[in-house]
């Protein structure tokens, strides 16, 4: 194999796709034996984003139904050997993304497709969008071990096309955890940590009403909720949710023990703040949810967590039940709050099982697997070719 193509959103797009295709292509150029060379086929809006930095790197315009089929004979004309797609249904153009079936129609090259999204029960128009991908394509990656189920059930994809990948993850630096509490002020303080582009899907207000009995057991206990309102959210309601939240807090006293970081903020930042977190939270309501990239960042950097029990945080954590927590348990949020931050030998514990599950996350393990696989699917090209 000597070139690999990636296909999704890139940096410095604003998006989590972007910035995991950024790091797997990092990544795998800095497995052990590759010497190749790559290219990024970037999905963009209708203006540029990237500039002309990087001659490696192309765009291709969303809603530009054309580019796709263009890009397919471009590709099949290049010496590429394989062809990783991160798939994500809202990055492609046209009704869930269909124009991206115009790529993968016509494409002749072996396919590494990466499904960011996988529905157990998927309804139309996604489910035959995504049933031609899988189809077409010649090995489906997905970060979740309830996935692969979901996908043979529903679409009769066979087991054998799908590998179960960890999601990659920075690995710890040493001091940056201090550092991190030093410069945000969090010295002394217990500080849970929920990050994500501000909905009504996300569930915080469900540890603010649990938080005045974790305050009365740990009274420097601190939330920090972390991220911008979401674009569409902020078009239809502006700043209702965060100014809900708010209000929430200042009604059950624990505003004082609340702070809002209201901004984007790049990986290396959220990095830190993890690091400085004492318990990283997701109390998401959906429990769909087949991947959370701030979930595994957590665990990879070896934070105890707790989380409702939606399908990523149930494949990831299942061995440890009482770190799942539904949703509409506002008692078991705050007592596991309480343990966790009040306990130094639980804390203990949990950062080293969130270290052991976290160490097999790191990028430089899931850049070799994945180098690793797309050799296999490169050196089957005779068999891929035969069969399509």
């Amino acid at each position: 194999m000597n070139r690999i193509a990636y296909i999704g959103t890139y940096v410095p797009q604003k998006c989590g796709i972007a910035t995991y295709t950024h790091h797997l292509r990092q990544s795998v150029n800095g497995a052990r034996g590759w010497k190749g060379q790559d290219e990024v086929y970037a999905v963009k809006p209708a203006f540029s984003l990237l500039g002309d930095t990087d001659p490696m790197i192309h765009e291709v315009e969303k809603e530009d139904r054309k580019a796709y089929r263009k890009l397919a004979e471009r590709l099949n004309r290049s010496d590429v050997s394989v062809v990783s797609l991160q798939h994500e249904f809202g990055i492609f153009g046209g009704e869930a993304g269909e124009y991206v079936l115009d790529l993968v129609d016509h494409l002749d090259k072996p396919l590494a497709v990466t499904f960011h999204t996988v529905f157990e029960h998927p309804e139309e128009p996604y489910l035959s969008i995504q049933k031609r991908i899988a189809q077409r394509s010649d090995l489906i990656l997905v970060m979740n071990r309830l996935a692969a189920g979901y996908l043979h059930r529903s679409m009769g994809v066979p087991m054998d096309k799908i590998r179960c990948v960890p999601h990659g993850t920075p690995e710890p630096a040493a001091g940056l955890r201090e550092r991190t509490r030093q410069s945000m002020g969090w010295d002394g303080r217990k500080v849970m940590m929920s990050f994500g582009l501000l909905s009504r899907g996300k569930g915080f207000e469900l540890i603010l009403r649990a938080l005045p009995d974790v305050v009365r057991k740990v009274p420097n206990a601190l939330y920090a909720i972390v991220g911008q309102t979401h674009p569409e959210v902020r078009k239809w309601e502006g700043e209702a949710y965060r100014q809900g939240l708010e209000l929430l807090a200042r009604e059950l006293g624990v505003d004082s023990h609340v702070v809002m970081i209201d901004r984007f903020v790049e990986e290396n930042e959220l990095a830190g703040l993890l690091s400085a977190a004492d318990l990283y939270v997701t109390p998401y309501p959906g429990m769909q949810q087949i991947t959370s990239g701030t979930l595994a960042y957590a665990v990879g950097l070896g934070r105890p967590v707790l989380t409702t029990p939606y399908a990523y945080a149930k494949d990831l954590l299942g061995d440890y039940p009482e770190l799942l927590i539904p949703f509409d348990d506002t008692q078991g949020w705050s007592e596991q709050m309480g343990a966790i931050l009040s306990e130094e030998e639980t804390a203990k514990r949990w950062e080293r099982e969130m270290g052991r599950i976290g160490a097999d996350m790191h990028w430089s393990k899931v850049g070799q697997l994945h180098l690793e696989l797309f050799n296999g699917l490169a050196a089957s090209v005779p068999e891929i070719m035969k069969a399509n």
